[in-house]
């Protein structure tokens, strides 16, 4: 029998063991953040977490027992790539996480135990910069000293993504999650904002037409055009060249043909019209071009982009004013970025007769890129297809391309509808949807697919026979 005269587990006995490993933890512990899980979608035949949310993160004073480090097998370099297996043992107070944790959580939604730490629950880490996850919670070590436990030790392991969302509301926390995961790009049409251009010009001598002789054949990319230099005190014309794949196997021909070639700029002081050679470099293997150039007296020198614009979804029309006095008006041809702003504008005829300089009119965007763009997405919100329906999270937005990169994607977004984010407010159509991952390095998904497809293909019906 026990000693009657001593208190085996009196409650103020037990308070002052727990208060004392309070203390100490406060004392020789780092602050944590413990992150509950809510689980949204399960699998009610095998019990799975289909879906599952971060949305909480509790400071929290913790004991690190790895003292030596983190535990495991460290880094791995397997033929998957490079893996940290990091193992990491933390000691909370139960005190704290019951008067603390618990009554802030007990009463949200789909957090199915708020008594005690549990399994699948996160853990950031702030001395390392890393989530673990929770995979073990040993609730009786030390064993009921004076009849009760007083300390949780959790067991964790290097948090793997899966698709979860993160978001939390700490930066520090939400950040780890930014570049991981499947992510598709979606190019954006941005605000509808009028590109706008001015023109210099040569008084004398300037090459104003490129007439193709011959349009070769092989050229799997566009040849580098070289002109012949122009006299002293001179500026040498420079062109940009156009290939075509229109008359592949039209009387025998093979790869692509040069179909024209934009002045980009007309040069100046030609008494005689320059040669213009194609030139070819790796592994282009084109060859046959051949064109002639003519020159004029007061043609348009060089184009230059005063304001780029925004919105373009197709390349728009330009136009200059004719010369005063009589002539031949130039015309041009204007590109676009995959952003939607326009990057240049050549001209495929320079004109004759200008003595001063035309106005250039760049038309204004039409179709999707009449389109108001508004706003900012911001990082983790949601965002929503218009017209399909489709989810998905942010990952990045970068306005300065018009891409938005996404994750976690339910559904399919059209090209063409808005794309409306649910905090931000923001909207914008959408031009180009990306299913490729071409953000993460390491994400070979769609080249293990095409692979796989080469040898079994599934998407016609079961290999291995219907049911």
């Amino acid at each position: 029998m026990l000693n009657p005269f001593f208190l085996q587990g009196s409650k103020t006995e037990q308070s002052l063991v727990q208060d004392l490993i309070n203390e100490q933890l406060r004392m020789y512990g780092v602050e944590i953040y413990y992150l509950p899980r809510k689980f949204v979608t399960k699998n009610t035949v095998l019990r799975e977490v289909i879906e599952s949310k971060f949305e909480n993160a509790f400071p929290l004073e913790a004991y690190v027992d790895s003292y030596e480090g983190y535990g495991g097998q460290g880094t791995l370099l397997s033929k998957f790539g490079i893996q940290e297996v990091d193992d990491l043992t933390l000691i909370i107070s139960k005190e704290r996480y019951e008067t603390y944790i618990t009554p802030l959580i007990e009463n949200i939604a789909n957090i199915d135990l708020a008594t005690r730490p549990k399994e699948g629950d996160l853990i950031y880490f702030p001395l390392g910069d890393k989530l673990f996850e929770i995979k073990y919670v040993e609730h009786e070590q030390p064993f009921y000293q004076l009849q009760k436990n007083y300390v949780y030790t959790l067991r964790c392991e290097l948090f793997r993504y899966e698709d979860e969302v993160l978001d939390t509301g700490v930066e520090e926390i939400d950040n780890e999650i930014e570049q991981i995961g499947y992510i598709q790009t979606l190019t954006l049409v941005g605000s509808a904002i009028t590109a706008t251009a001015t023109a210099t010009i040569c008084a004398n001598g300037g090459v104003n037409k490129i007439y193709i002789s011959n349009m070769g054949n092989n050229y799997n990319t566009e040849p580098t055009i070289g002109f012949s230099s122009a006299p002293t005190g001179g500026t040498t014309a420079i062109g940009i060249a156009s290939i075509t794949s229109d008359y592949v196997n039209c009387t025998g021909s093979t790869g692509g043909k040069v179909q024209a070639v934009y002045i980009s700029n007309s040069g100046c002081g030609y008494t005689v019209a320059p040669w213009i050679k194609f030139n070819v470099t790796g592994d282009n293997t084109g060859a046959g071009a051949a064109a002639t150039t003519g020159i004029g007296t007061g043609t348009i020198r060089q184009v230059s982009i005063g304001n780029s614009g925004s919105g373009y979804t197709s390349n728009p029309t330009v136009t200059f004013s004719g010369p005063v006095g009589g002539g031949t008006t130039a015309t041009g041809i204007a590109y676009i970025n995959s952003a939607g702003n326009v990057t240049a504008v050549y001209m495929t005829h320079a004109g004759v007769g200008y003595t001063s300089v035309p106005t250039v009119t760049i038309n204004s965007p039409t179709g999707m890129g009449a389109t108001i763009g508004i706003g900012t997405y911001l990082f983790n919100e949601v965002v929503i297809g218009s017209t399909s329906g489709t989810t998905a999270r942010v990952k990045e937005y970068t306005r300065s391309s018009s891409t938005l990169e996404v994750s976690i994607v339910d559904g399919t977004f059209t090209p063409g509808e808005r794309i409306y984010g649910t905090k931000s407010g923001a909207i914008y159509a959408l031009k180009v949807q990306n299913k490729d991952d071409i953000v993460t390095p390491y994400a070979d998904n769609d080249t293990i697919e095409i692979e796989a497809d080469s040898i079994i293909d599934f998407s016609e019906k079961n290999p291995f026979g219907m049911p």
